[in-house]
């Protein structure tokens, strides 16, 4: 199918006159038309990263995401910005498929420029590109039971057969990177397009994942306070009944290293707070590519703190090569899910590596609340106690720090600290102590 897609894209710059580059709607480049040019301003850093990297920064793409290209239905043209390191102004041609945008064609622009004629004809190759994307986007949604067989199976030679069924399915793909992606909770349909994605299903949450989901997530969202009645004693978060399911993304990784394909299928199937709202942008008024960013970036983020109840968060496993591993890798996922969840300032979308200890907490199957010591700490009844502990032992037991943290007086602190002492039994100033009671307050959180 790559040849497909470069014949198409020669096609293209043979109608306009112009070297072509196609790219995923996650801008990641599929094909680029040859630069045969003597002109130094034929390229610029954009287009040559894009070519050597084979993909895009954030930057750069929420540049161009700021003028509409996401819901255009026909080319759009794009001022030249030097500060984004835009040198050359683009017409980017969406390539879309029964109206939803599969990838886009981008033409350097130059004066006169193409006219309306070939424009229209380069639209009708750009719509069959988009067939085959979305071809190539169905073909991993279809795959779905074999990919749920794997992440469902148990060890030994059921494990055995739903991976080699799978590796069969996916052909020569299944070679290479990949990373597992866990969206959760996940209460709609399957999406018939995920961009980079070998494979999506839906699977379900283990009784310990599900309870975390069943909740109001993160409280107010500002991930100072334990989620509501944490633990609760019997019957608390851990008691809730199995249910739900996550969605899981199957993504094809081109280096260990570059989680990005990953993070960005994530994003896209995050809640958002709104975004561009389709009409060209003039000229300027965009801002720089570093602001776009920013903005995209405070958008998402304040997009999963009113997502509604229950939150939904992500969550991206370790990279894997073999099938043999996707069970750990998605009980990697799911942990970084819920560590966002969790903890706001991780996410919206959390590494599993960059969880620090939610990764061993999430492995804790007990509930912490039936912990003698820290069971009247975290009931429903002592939140603000349960709170400045937390915040104490996250300051590493600097009390100035704590208390400004708080925004309460130090004696206010310390009054509360002898009342934790108190209701669990436990030394402060014992370390033993310290790490029993920052695992409980930290697994109550976790656990939602």
């Amino acid at each position: 199918m790559k040849g497909d897609y470069q014949d198409l894209v020669d096609e293209i710059s043979a109608l306009l006159g112009a070297p072509a580059t196609l790219e995923n709607r996650d801008f990641r480049l599929i094909a680029f038309g040859a630069h045969d040019s003597d002109d130094d301003l034929a390229m610029d850093p954009v287009r040559t990263r894009s070519i050597l990297t084979r993909q895009s920064t954030a930057a750069v793409r929420s540049w161009f995401e700021g003028f509409g290209i996401a819901r255009a239905t026909g080319p759009v043209r794009i001022p030249a910005a030097p500060e984004a390191g835009v040198n050359r102004g683009r017409i980017c041609l969406p390539v879309r498929y029964r109206g939803i945008v599969h990838g886009y064609v981008w033409l350097l622009d130059a004066e006169p420029g193409p006219d309306p004629a070939q424009l229209a004809a380069a639209m009708e190759v750009a719509e069959r590109i988009g067939v085959l994307l979305a071809e190539e986007a169905k073909a991993g949604a279809d795959l779905s039971r074999e990919f749920r067989a794997v992440l469902t199976a148990g060890r030994g030679w059921q494990r055995d057969m739903a991976v080699g069924a799978l590796r069969a399915a996916l052909g020569p793909g299944s070679d290479g990177l990949h990373a597992l992606v866990c969206v959760a909770p996940w209460t709609g349909e399957i999406p018939g397009s995920v961009p980079g994605a070998a494979a999506v299903c839906a699977a379900p949450l283990r009784a310990a994942e599900a309870g975390a989901w069943s909740g109001d997530g993160s409280g107010d969202g500002s991930g100072d306070a334990l989620p509501g009645g944490a633990g609760g004693g019997a019957g608390g978060s851990g008691d809730r009944a199995a249910g739900g399911q996550a969605l899981a993304v199957l993504v094809r990784l081109r280096s260990a290293d570059v989680l990005a394909p990953a993070v960005n299928a994530a994003t896209r199937l995050l809640p958002r707070a709104g975004g561009p709202t389709g009409s060209t942008v003039p000229a300027g008024s965009a801002g720089s590519a570093g602001s776009a960013a920013s903005t995209a970036t405070a958008t998402s983020t304040a997009a999963i703190a009113s997502a509604g109840t229950p939150a939904r968060a992500a969550g991206v496993g370790e990279p894997v090569r073999g099938f043999a591993g996707l069970p750990e890798a998605w009980s990697q996922a799911t942990a970084a899910a819920r560590a966002a969840l969790a903890q706001p300032r991780l996410g919206p979308v959390a590494e599993w590596a960059r969880i620090g200890p939610y990764r061993m907490l999430a492995a804790l199957s007990a509930d912490p609340a039936h912990d003698p010591a820290t069971r009247a700490l975290l009931s429903p009844a002592n939140p603000e106690l349960a709170r400045t502990a937390e915040v104490f032992l996250d300051c590493a037991g600097q009390a100035g720090r704590a208390a400004a943290a708080l925004g309460i007086h130090r004696q206010t602190l310390y009054y509360r600290l002898s009342r934790v002492e108190q209701l669990t039994g436990l030394d402060l100033d014992e370390g033993e102590d310290r790490l029993l009671l920052h695992m409980a307050l930290k697994a109550a959180r976790l656990r939602g």
